[in-house]
């Protein structure tokens, strides 16, 4: 297998592990606070503090692989990664899994962004939209294949092994990433901003913790509302700095080139939407339908298939209609779907709630393609570690504002229908708010010029292909019609 193939799957293998550990652990909170002598409620810290690492460290992951090169921190990723695994299955009392599942954050905040900072130095511009599609379905199908995996091995093996699983898919990673995968680094690495680090840190972290805890309903909404506001105020800070310095870790100055505006705004609107969809779908489907958590995950993970039934056609999409057309119209066709999701009753055939997730899938799953793709179109070499700490950034923000926007979304209907328990009718508005949000995002990727990406996706090559193929049928036509009239005078 040449390396066009190979580096995208080494790749997506290890944005998997991460994508799925970060979700596994939701349906055997309870098993595992029995085990360790908590509470569940108390152990969702697990959850927040897992997040809560990777917007903290996410913003040094650029400078980090341009330092000490991005196959090694790679590398180490993982094996940070594999640590704080084995740390959770160790682990004997709260806190411990907490410090366990920081550690697992430190290790997942650099594998996503190095990740795809090596897919780009390795890969042509020319083979990224294939590439891109091998590691976009581990992102879809991590989050809805977690909870039901993550059931069945608690409930028929121990909910050790949901960590422990980490450990063989680690040590392969490592050993294919460092046999396979180039040693490039930057020639000229940039000085560390230390103190935008720690501004952006305390940002990140109180927007993503603070909206990931009101998801999560873990702390009262004065507390969330002061953890939004302490991030925004040093997000802002940051923003200031970030003008003052030349090599900030979130370079907002990327947000000029039209491809990554789209790619950040358009692309958080359309993330924020879909981000909701793993969350509200279990809670529907277990608390409206009465499902067990593994049949439900079964059901959801129809949004999986659809993912992965997709990989195989999406860079003749995007080269057909080229990524502005397709995006633009992707964005409100898949909030079309999502939107369904407000029709489902426990009278709905699971047939019918299949089809519809999983050609929603598809049509999600080719948008984040596409939005993961054309981010980089425009980016200059020497940008891309800072444009990979972005996307990643903006990526973690959307997922966290996602959950909360759906929680929120569930509360404000209970207490207007005056109810206290969750259950189907207080779902449908969520999924409307959520698919209005995602099909905002379509005039953002409207915005784009029209020859956007077409480098990248190849649509330039077809188009003058086509072009040179038409001169050369209104050639052989204007010929012939020559010949034509001078037949006709010899007639006449």
């Amino acid at each position: 297998m040449d390396k066009q193939r190979l580096i995208p799957l080494i790749v997506a293998t290890a944005l998997f592990m991460e994508n799925m550990d970060s979700t596994v652990i939701a349906t055997s909170l309870p098993a595992i606070a029995a085990d360790i002598g908590t509470s569940p409620l108390t152990l969702k810290l697990a959850i927040t503090s897992y997040l809560l690492s990777l917007a903290v460290f996410i913003p040094a992951s650029g400078w980090t692989a341009d330092r000490f090169g991005a196959r090694m921190v790679f590398s180490i990723a993982i094996g940070v990664f594999m640590i704080g695994s084995i740390g959770c299955a160790l682990s004997q009392n709260v806190t411990h899994f907490v410090i366990a599942r920081i550690l697992q954050g430190m290790g997942g905040a650099m594998m996503t962004p190095v990740g795809r900072l090596v897919l780009l130095r390795s890969i042509d511009k020319s083979a990224l939209v294939n590439a891109m599609t091998w590691v976009t379905v581990p992102a879809l199908v991590g989050p809805v294949i977690g909870p039901p995996l993550g059931g069945f091995i608690t409930t028929y093996f121990s909910w050790h092994w949901i960590f422990l699983i980490n450990i063989p898919i680690g040590l392969l990673g490592i050993f294919m990433a460092m046999k396979f995968i180039d040693p490039i680094k930057s020639e000229d690495p940039e000085r560390f901003d230390l103190y935008g680090l720690v501004l952006a840190g305390i940002g990140l972290a109180g927007i993503a913790f603070g909206l990931s805890v009101a998801g999560l309903g873990l702390l009262p909404w004065p507390i969330v509302a002061g953890l939004v506001a302490v991030g925004t105020i040093s997000m802002t800070l940051y923003v200031m700095h970030a003008r003052r310095t030349g090599s900030p870790v979130l370079d907002f100055a990327l947000l000029r080139l039209s491809t990554m505006r789209a790619s950040i705004i358009g692309g958080f609107l359309f993330r924020l939407g879909i981000g909701a969809l793993p969350f509200l779908l279990p809670l529907l489907m277990q608390e409206g339908f009465g499902l067990t958590p593994f049949q439900s995950g079964l059901v959801t993970f129809a949004s999986a298939v659809g993912a992965m039934g997709m990989k195989t056609l999406a860079a003749r999409i995007i080269r057909a209609f080229g990524f502005r057309y397709m995006m633009t119209v992707n964005a409100v066709v898949s909030a079309v779907f999502l939107a369904a999701c407000a029709l489902f009753t426990v009278t709905t055939p699971l047939l019918l709630i299949f089809i519809i997730l999983v050609v929603g899938g598809f049509f999600r799953s080719l948008q984040f393609t596409a939005i993961n793709t054309v981010a980089y179109a425009e980016v200059e070499p020497a940008q891309m570690s800072r444009a990979t700490t972005l996307v990643s950034v903006n990526q973690q923000l959307a997922i966290s504002a996602g959950v909360a926007v759906g929680a929120f979304s569930v509360e404000s209907t209970m207490l207007y229908q005056h109810v206290t328990e969750l259950g189907a009718g207080v779902f449908p508005p969520a999924f409307l708010v959520v698919a209005i949000i995602s099909a905002v995002s379509a005039y953002f990727f409207w915005q784009m010029p029209d020859d956007a990406g077409h480098e990248i996706s190849g649509r330039k090559v077809v188009e003058i292909s086509s072009r040179k193929g038409a001169e050369k049928a209104a050639t052989k036509k204007a010929a012939s019609e020559g010949a034509e009239d001078a037949r006709d005078q010899r007639l006449g």
